[in-house]
């Protein structure tokens, strides 16, 4: 959520980069401030009403000390005005407070300067591209086919239990789903993050503070009996842990990671490339979160980008890094690169990563705050990314290592398949 006072203090620039976010409402930035002007000028007639209410209360008591009755009783005659007047700016403070709050929630983050203008996915920066495109075999097979005819996964059974998108992982398929978990985890532990493990249901105010609520509401399968939501990403309970928190400055960045599955409802998915494992309502994904001070956050994205490539790399995936432009970003971010890799048997990129910087926009919501160096009370900055989501990764791997004679496992993960080859 942004800050009311940074909206009042830049307008413009405001107006200028949600432009860039393509925000249809831009009339919102002028009602915020006008109604934060009205809150300010009844605040401002609350504190006046206040202070002569308990200047006239300290007169009255000096009056009936020194016996001046008369002149006390007259002054108390005035008090039930001012209490009649307290009750009535506070209840109009407490209606536009709640007016501004509604219109506040409804503004995007504003993105980045070096975010591009755009509209579509089309219209994303390639920051860079890396690794070599794999020659396939003849009779090359997409990764539906190959989980098949290995006995990988099995999707059918999936939808018998539960539906489309939930799919059953077995033998080396799970093997292989549970290896790429440990190593992701491993790797993250070897990059300072520390492990957590969080519920896989959150409440209202969870969602709210990471921004899922109320933009994604449609988007998240919701428990009605417990008013609980299933999580679409550990990045919701995992920064929800310093919801409402002080942070001490010297402990800046906290560094956490944490295996969940997600959950999302995918409305509106379909068509050829929701096939497989391209696009499911259940996966798995490691999720990285740190909280960091606001001068160091752009730093610590490129860490964090940084990290997610290397374990690309490890695992020898061609990949390519975007820098989302203004139309294709996420509701709260100032700044996401996606990380895809190649699938070598649909010809075509996957979207395996998001790594995002939210600066205060997580945190103004959250009120997480740290303490300066002046001792002064201040809004953190909140970052996070998959590192990695499971779906595409196994897609992938599969297709790009196929080979005559089954599936090569990458060497990075052979100490924790304690197998090199699907055959």
């Amino acid at each position: 959520m942004l800050q009311v006072s940074y909206i009042r203090d830049n307008r413009e620039l405001v107006l200028e980069r949600l432009a860039v976010k393509n925000f249809k409402q831009p009339e919102l930035v002028d009602e915020i401030i006008q109604l934060d002007d009205t809150r300010r000028s009844t605040q401002t007639k609350l504190d006046n009403t206040s202070a002569e209410a308990n200047a006239a209360a300290k007169q009255i008591g000096e009056l009936m000390r020194t016996g001046k009755k008369d002149e006390a009783e007259s002054i108390k005659a005035k008090t039930g005005t001012w209490k009649e007047d307290i009750k009535q700016y506070n209840e109009q403070l407490t209606g536009v407070e709640a007016a501004l709050y509604e219109k506040l929630v409804l503004l995007p983050n504003l993105p980045h300067s070096s975010v591009p203008k755009g509209l579509t996915p089309e219209d994303n920066e390639v920051v860079l591209e890396k690794g070599d495109k794999p020659a396939l075999p003849d009779g090359a097979l997409p990764h539906w086919e190959l989980a098949a005819k290995y006995k990988l996964i099995d999707f059918e059974l999936g939808v018998k239990v539960t539906g489309a998108g939930f799919p059953v992982y077995t033998g080396k398929g799970a093997k292989l789903q549970r290896a790429l978990i440990n190593f992701f985890i491993d790797e993250a532990e070897k990059a300072g993050y520390s492990e957590v493990g969080v519920p896989l249901m959150v409440n209202e105010a969870s969602g709210f503070g990471t921004s899922q609520l109320p933009d994604k509401e449609g988007q998240m399968y919701f428990v009605n009996e417990d008013n609980f939501y299933l999580i679409p990403t550990a990045e919701v309970p995992i920064t929800n842990l310093y919801r409402d928190v002080i942070l001490k400055g010297e402990d800046l960045p906290i560094k956490n990671c944490g295996h969940t599955p997600c959950f999302r409802r995918e409305a509106g998915s379909y068509g050829a490339h929701v096939r497989g494992l391209n696009r499911l309502h259940q996966f798995d994904k490691v999720e990285i979160v740190q909280v960091a001070h606001p001068d160091s956050s752009y730093e610590i994205l490129e860490q964090m980008s940084a990290h997610v490539q290397g374990l690309l790399q490890k695992l020898g995936l061609p990949y390519r890094v975007l820098r989302l432009c203004g139309g294709d970003m996420g509701f709260g971010s100032a700044l996401t690169y996606d990380m895809e890799t190649w699938s070598a048997a649909q010809q075509r990129w996957l979207e395996v990563s998001s790594v995002s910087n939210f600066e205060t926009f997580q945190s103004n919501r959250l009120k997480l705050r740290f303490r300066n160096a002046e001792g002064k009370t201040q809004l953190a900055h909140t970052l996070n990314g998959s590192a990695l989501a499971l779906p595409r990764i196994v897609a992938t791997l599969l297709e790009n290592n196929q080979t005559e004679k089954g599936i090569k496992v990458p060497e990075a993960l052979v100490p924790y398949t304690k197998f090199g080859w699907i055959d």
